[in-house]
């Protein structure tokens, strides 16, 4: 016999139906073909689950990590912390009256943040909605967080899809974060108990997962801010390539839209944006200098993106002072006089300024034309 596939579109009665199939056939009956067709990503927490030695209907403590170790773990997130505070204050517009909250953790499953309708009275809703508690896959089982970590993608998880009975009243959705070096930082979680199943929170949870990366990426130290997404694309939302570059024109830091625009692994070396476009770097610096609008900007790869360029804040500052004068311009400048005082030894002025001699005539060359 076929297993039936799980639909999110049937009734709720039918939907729990399924579901309880599920848990008889793969975590009484010990036989993962029988039955309803799991979410392969659940099918997989439940099995890791069951390679632990843990039993379904066992009781869950969610036990607190050591003060000691939770002092260390808010200290260690201080970044993340900062970053996701505003979008985790947004949710609760997006959420209001479905008695679903916010749960932020590290990279571990253990807790570093709530916000939302908490309800303290409640012990089903006080025992989760707590800083220090270890909600991980191996603490509590199957929950949208401890498959988020280890599959690292957002997940939807309803009632007894949840490993453990104590743990079939909550629902919920989970999504990981991902800093500009490409390493899982932690996971958003929104979770409701005993409430009606509301799978579009996969979508909201996945993008204000993105809207954290994004303010995770923009804390990076940098001077000028590339906001990049495809010709036709309208800049300034969640969906952008973000690139932080230092006055050096080296890459600081970037987001994953951003690595999947370039072409890049994400966490590799970005290194200097003239890998990556193939215009002079110094017309970027000069565009945000002046205000300009967004530009189109060819790659190497030969694609061509849509850019907008922004100064940092004190750069900006530093700018207007000056008039914002042209960097190419005092580049050249620098560049004309070290050539002056080496009475035209380019070889001289080169090991003066710390260039080569061929960037010495590219840039004399490409300012002559």
């Amino acid at each position: 016999m076929t297993p039936m596939p799980f639909s999110h579109a049937a009734s709720p009665n039918d939907r729990l139906a399924l579901i309880a199939q599920a848990r008889h056939a793969v975590l009484e009956a010990r036989d993962p073909e029988a039955g309803p067709r799991l979410s392969p990503w659940v099918a997989r927490s439940w099995r890791r689950c069951l390679q632990l030695g843990l039993e379904p209907r066992r009781e869950v403590a969610f036990d607190a990590v050591s003060s000691a170790r939770m002092h260390q773990v808010v200290e260690a997130s201080q970044p993340l912390l900062q970053a996701a505070s505003p979008v985790i204050r947004q949710l609760a517009r997006a959420m209001a009256h479905t008695r679903y909250f916010a749960i932020l953790t590290n990279a571990e499953g253990v807790v570093i943040d709530v916000n939302g309708p908490i309800d303290r009275h409640d012990p089903s809703v006080s025992r989760i909605a707590r800083v220090g508690v270890d909600l991980s896959e191996r603490a509590v089982g199957t929950t949208a967080i401890g498959a988020a970590l280890t599959d690292l993608q957002p997940v939807w998880l309803h009632r007894g899809e949840h490993f453990y009975d104590a743990t079939s009243i909550y629902s919920c959705a989970g999504a990981p974060i991902w800093d500009p070096n490409g390493q899982c930082v932690g996971m958003l979680d929104l979770t409701g108990v005993n409430v009606n199943e509301q799978p579009a929170l996969k979508h909201l949870v996945s993008q204000s997962a993105r809207s954290i990366e994004n303010a995770l990426t923009l804390a990076r130290p940098h001077h000028l801010l590339l906001r990049m997404n495809w010709p036709g694309r309208v800049l300034g939302d969640d969906s952008d390539g973000l690139v932080c570059i230092d006055a050096d024109g080296d890459i600081t830091g970037l987001n994953r839209p951003a690595a999947d625009m370039l072409g890049l692994t994400p966490g590799a070396p970005a290194g200097h944006a003239s890998l990556h476009f193939a215009a002079p770097i110094e017309s970027l610096f000069d565009t945000a200098a002046h205000h300009g609008g967004a530009l189109e900007l060819p790659l190497w790869s030969g694609l061509r993106l849509q850019v907008l360029t922004q100064l940092d804040r004190r750069a900006a500052r530093s700018a207007n002072v000056s008039q914002a004068v042209p960097l190419k311009d005092l580049e050249t400048a620098a560049i004309r006089k070290a050539v002056d005082d080496a009475r035209g030894n380019v070889m001289e002025a080169a090991r003066a300024l710390g260039i080569s001699r061929a960037t010495i005539y590219r840039k004399l060359g490409a300012r002559r034309r």
